[in-house]
């Protein structure tokens, strides 16, 4: 049975960058080996289950895995504009230093930090000054080419 808009689908799957950095996965082996089970040591890693069509996983993937079947393994190269965009100017916010620093309880932000949106975004502090803090909210894998290496365990 190949995939199809309406399915769901289980797979396994390694994401890499160009330059062959891991930057995600659902196997622990892969994740043991680059260094990632260490980073993010409370996930579980385990196969991925998806429905195809209702937009839980980036555009891209989504549309590499229509067609394939159960059993099969597949390498999908997916441009920014099918992941998660281009990085865009829009999502630089600046803050008044004062405002932010009353807002973080007395803190002043550092370059290199990361805060957390109301809308439950994260974005990196990019510039600190004693006037403004810009914050860049772009997704992290923005303007990236990814590479997912996955295999289809299972096909609904």
């Amino acid at each position: 049975m190949t995939i199809d808009t309406g399915d769901s689908v289980t797979l396994e799957y390694t994401g890499r960058l160009d330059d062959g950095t891991v930057f995600d996965t659902s196997r622990k082996s892969v994740a043991k080996e680059t260094g990632l089970a260490e980073a993010q040591p409370d996930r579980e890693y385990a196969p991925l289950t998806v429905n195809i069509g209702d937009e839980q996983v980036i555009e891209g993937m989504e549309k590499g895995l229509i067609g394939l079947e159960a059993g099969e393994t597949e390498t999908l190269t997916i441009p920014p504009e099918k992941a998660y965009g281009v990085p865009s100017d829009d999502n630089i916010q600046e803050f008044e230093t004062e405002e932010l620093r009353e807002m973080l309880g007395g803190q002043t932000p550092e370059e290199g930090s990361y805060l957390e949106a109301q809308n439950g975004s994260q974005g990196e502090v990019v510039h600190v000054d004693e006037e403004v803090v810009r914050v860049d909210f772009n997704p992290r894998l923005a303007g990236e080419t990814l590479t997912f290496e996955v295999e289809i365990i299972d096909v609904n």
